[in-house]
Formats: structure tokens, C-alpha cells, sequence
């Protein structure tokens, strides 16, 4: 079988880190690949979006791959998205202007155009003028895996006239098994019989498998990225696949270029951008959720596990195959139906001083200090979600709100003594039931972008985050003042610093609220006093 390995680690593996390589990672990376087998190199992406900054393999231009000093007999690949040559108007006017020169006067040999379904039939048009300036030509079909075998076979047909010399499918979600990967090959097969190709992501661990299946039924081009380096979880490794590749071909190749090049540029930036399966990737794979978002969120301190794990569960039940940020902000809000709720916080904090405990080191190196101040002082004390650095009987009341959160810490809560604010009647009901035997004052949440409003039964907040939440009830329960210990906060340039000083400042400028006090060191932009100097 005469097999094409393609690598395109500098593609793909540029969604971590803006296609901006250092240039003896790239260096080392082009000898390795002659030496593992590697036929064909996609350098990058050739584009004409300029917004913000990218290194060289966003752009791929002939000058950048004529100085990088490409091995004798590896073909180099670049990817076009359809989307860009479609939005321009012209395709023709968009090719002239991202190819400047034809295959005999530059070393690009190989390009591949990224199409979604939509756009397929309108784009084939482009193999036409890349083929008249000499170029080998690849279309690779993202997002088929959900499509029916007649809508495959439907699309296929719409390539056959058309001189393409590779026709991809890409396991864009990372959702296809091996016998899924072999139906969608009969399928095109009945509609297209040039060659196939196969671009497999690992969200489910198969990355290798499917790409090994596609191998047995046929598929002559495979595409593999080094330590699997690519958006989202990645793609089937070159290190492994090589090895397969070789064994079929009843060759020899070289690893240790490979692995040297894995061991000092590719591994430091793994540990760094951290791509690779993981149980949220698996999750996302499992649901047909795009992987941008698992990467976006892991890449964000504001999202904690719990958050990933509740998003994930909103994606799974409102689609999510489509990355959009709007549609990320939209998967913070858990709540379900119109505000409501049964309890009034006045009944407890009204003209009263609140100590509010956080989950910041502070509260445990300075809970001496923190329980002396309370069995001095007798503020009422609440705690966020099962905060419990301070002496357990010395806290009045509890509050959490996050669905996912609350799940996990549901047998917790059950066994701690004091009563927990929540709005229950808008928890998913598997959350209601597992608070039944539980004390619970149930105040409703509405959520809506930068706005706090206190009300008797609930309030409106600009997130879901639970101190936004615990100022909201002790600003509608009328408290006197709330103090804060164990709020340290984050580095300067932390996101999550950002998102709380927002909040609090949103809070502060809002009608009713209660004035707060850091009584522990803090980052935020709260006024500070020290708990030692508040003990009588």
C-alpha cells in the first residue's frame, strides 16, 4: 500500500501557542521527519487575517518556508480555511492573493482546503485554480462523523468531478470509533474512489486506533502530530503512528531525532499548554461537544473543575458542536425557570455584623485569631460551600450555589450541622433530592450581565460565582456590615483576580449594598483592617 504519513504539528499544534515556534524547535522538528518516515509537512495555515499577533506558521508564507531549511524528499503542505476563501467574495481574487507564485516557484507542493459541510459544495471550485497553477490539492471534510451514510455518500459525489488528488474526513469532535470510521469509508467510497484520507483527534484515546482502522479499509493518506500536539486533547501521535506506518511498509526509520526533539522543545511545551487526553476531552468526545471549548476553559483560572463538568453538561443538552464564546457565557448560567425562592435573609443577618469565611489560605494562618475574634465579637458567621478551617461549631450558616459543586459536596453538606443557603427550587431536581434530610434556606438567583439587585426571596447577580452570591443575600438580608476573611485573591495578572474585583466593584455601586471589610490579607480591592487589631 502506498501510504502518505503527514505531519502537522505546526498547524495544529499551533492553536496552543499562536503558530508562534521557536526556530530550532522548528529546526530540529523538520530533520526528525525524514528520518521517522514522514512524507509530507503542513507548516501551518496560509492566511490573509492579520488581527492580533501570530507567529510564522499562521501565515506559512514562502519566504518563512524558504528560510527554514526543509530536508530533501519531504513535501511541504500548507491548509487554507474555506470559510476565508468563501467571506472574500471571489475565490479566484482570494487564491491570487494567498498564492502568489505556482508550485514550479515555491516549495509549498501540497494544499489542503478545511471545509465545514456547508461550505463544501462552494469551495470545491478553488481545486480547479490550484490545480491549473500546479499544486497537488486536499479537501478535508470536517464534523461528517454525525451525518447520515446518504449525506456522506451525497458529498462524496459532489467531489468526484473535481481534481483533487486527496479527499480527508476529520473526526472533528473526537467522538468516532473504529467501526464508526470504517462506515464513513464505505460511504465515500460510494460516492468518491481517488484517494482518502483520515485526521483523527484522541478526545476518546482512539486517535491511533481509528487512524489504524482507516489504514485497513483502504485510506492511503494519515495525518499524525508529534506527542499529539493539536487543538483540543490532539490528534494520533507521530511517534506511535510512525512506528505502525513503518511496520506496514516493511521498513526501517530513525526515532531519536524524533525523541530528541520531543524530549528538549515538545514535552516543555506540553507541560506548559497541557494538551492531551484527559477525562473533560473524553467527556466532550462522548457528547459531540467541540474541543475549543475543554481548551479554552483549562486555559482560564476562572474555570475549576466543577465549572468544566457543569458547562459540559449544558453543552450535552443545548449542542455545542459549534465553538462560540457566547455560547460559553451562556453555559454559566445553571439555573433553571423564573427567580424564586421561599426564605428571607433579613430573618438573619438584618443590622447585624457577618463574618464571611473564604477558602483562601488566610482563613487557616490566621483561624486563631479569626475563632478568638468570633467568641469575642459574635458576629454571624457564614461560610462558602464546606470551607472548614475554622472550628466547625462556630459557624452559623453555610451558602454554595454552583449545581455541579453542590452535587459533589451533597453527602458533605448533609453532615454538617448548620443550615445551607442555596436557591433550591431552581436546582436540577437530582441536586433537591439529594438535599432533602438537609436545613436548607432556599433563596432564588437571577442572573444578568453586570447588574446586583437584593431582593426579599432573591437577588440578581452578574454571575454565578458564590461570593457574588453571599454579598447579594447579606446586602437583601440588610446586614450591617460584612467582614471578609480568607478572600486572598491571585496573582496581578490572573483572570480570576480581574473577574472578582469586577464583581465587587458592580457590587459596591449598587443600591442597598452592605459595606465589606478584608479583616485577613487580601489582593481584591476591599478595604482592610487586621483581625489582631479587632480582638478585645
Amino acid at each position: 500500500m502506498d501510504i502518505n504519513l503527514l505531519d502537522c504539528t505546526l498547524r495544529d499544534g499551533g492553536y496552543y501557542n499562536g503558530w508562534d515556534f521557536d526556530s530550532r524547535l522548528v529546526s530540529d522538528y523538520l530533520n526528525s521527519m525524514k528520518d521517522c518516515g514522514v512524507d509530507v509537512v503542513e507548516v501551518g495555515f496560509r492566511t490573509l487575517k492579520d488581527h492580533g499577533f501570530f507567529g510564522p506558521c499562521a501565515f506559512s508564507s514562502d519566504r518563512f518556508i524558504e528560510e527554514i531549511s526543509v530536508p530533501n524528499g519531504i513535501t511541504i503542505a500548507v491548509m487554507v480555511n474555506a470559510s476565508e476563501l468563501l467571506a472574500s467574495g471571489s475565490i479566484q481574487e482570494a487564491l491570487e492573493n494567498l498564492f502568489p507564485r505556482g508550485a514550479s516557484e515555491t516549495l509549498v507542493q501540497l494544499v489542503r482546503i478545511a471545509c465545514h459541510i456547508h461550505e463544501f459544495e462552494a469551495a470545491l471550485e478553488a481545486s480547479l485554480w490550484l490545480k491549473n497553477r500546479g499544486f497537488l490539492v486536499g479537501f478535508n471534510l470536517m464534523q461528517i462523523s454525525d451525518r447520515s451514510n446518504q449525506e456522506i455518500i451525497s458529498l462524496a459525489s459532489l467531489a468526484s468531478p473535481y481534481p483533487i488528488d486527496v479527499l480527508y474526513f476529520a473526526d472533528s469532535m473526537g467522538s468516532m470509533s473504529p467501526e464508526k470510521a470504517s462506515e464513513i469509508i464505505s460511504s465515500l467510497r460510494k460516492g468518491w474512489s481517488g484517494p482518502l484520507g483520515i485526521h483523527t483527534h484522541d478526545n476518546l484515546g482512539l486517535g491511533l486506533s481509528n487512524t489504524l482502522r482507516a489504514l485497513e479499509d483502504g485510506v492511503t493518506w494519515v495525518d499524525s502530530t508529534v506527542t499529539g500536539m493539536g487543538r483540543g486533547p490532539g490528534n494520533a501521535r507521530t511517534e506511535e503512528l510512525a512506528i505502525e506506518v513503518a511496520q506496514i511498509r516493511g521498513g526501517e526509520i530513525n526515532l531519536v531525532p524524533l525523541l530528541r526533539a520531543i524530549n528538549e522543545h515538545f514535552q516543555p511545551l506540553k507541560d506548559t499548554h497541557r494538551w492531551g487526553t484527559n477525562p473533560f476531552y473524553y467527556l466532550a468526545g462522548k457528547y459531540g461537544i467541540h474541543p475549543s471549548y475543554i481548551q479554552y476553559m483549562l486555559s482560564d483560572s476562572r474555570y475549576d473543575e466543577a465549572d468544566i463538568l457543569a458547562v459540559i453538561e449544558y453543552l450535552r443538552k443545548e449542542g455545542g458542536k459549534k465553538f462560540s464564546l457566547d455560547t460559553l457565557d451562556a453555559s454559566r448560567e445553571f439555573y433553571n425557570g423564573a427567580p424564586s425562592g421561599q426564605w428571607d435573609p433579613q430573618t438573619l443577618f438584618k443590622g447585624k455584623d457577618v463574618l464571611l469565611l473564604g477558602t483562601g489560605p488566610g482563613v487557616t494562618q490566621h483561624s486563631k485569631a479569626i475563632e478568638d475574634f468570633i467568641r469575642s465579637e459574635s458576629p454571624v458567621v457564614l461560610a462558602l460551600n464546606t470551607q472548614s478551617a475554622v472550628c466547625p461549631s462556630l459557624i452559623d450558616v453555610r451558602i454554595a450555589c454552583h449545581p455541579t459543586r453542590l452535587l459533589a459536596d451533597c453527602s458533605e453538606h448533609v453532615a454538617l450541622p448548620q443550615p445551607l443557603i442555596t436557591p433550591l427550587s431552581m436546582l436540577p431536581g437530582d441536586i433537591q433530592e439529594a438535599l432533602v434530610d438537609k436545613e436548607v434556606f432556599d433563596f432564588g438567583i437571577l442572573i444578568e450581565s453586570g447588574v446586583f439587585r437584593f431582593g426579599e426571596q432573591y437577588c440578581t447577580l452578574p454571575s454565578s460565582l458564590v461570593l457574588g452570591y453571599a454579598l447579594a443575600v447579606l446586602a437583601s438580608g440588610q446586614a450591617k456590615r460584612v467582614l471578609m476573611a480568607g478572600f486572598d485573591g491571585y496573582g496581578e495578572d490572573d483572570p480570576r483576580n480581574k473577574e472578582m474585583n469586577l464583581v465587587i466593584k458592580q457590587y459596591n455601586e449598587a443600591p442597598g449594598a452592605v459595606p465589606l471589610m478584608a479583616v485577613t490579607p487580601t489582593r481584591y480591592d476591599i478595604v482592610q483592617r487586621s483581625v489582631y487589631g479587632m480582638i478585645r
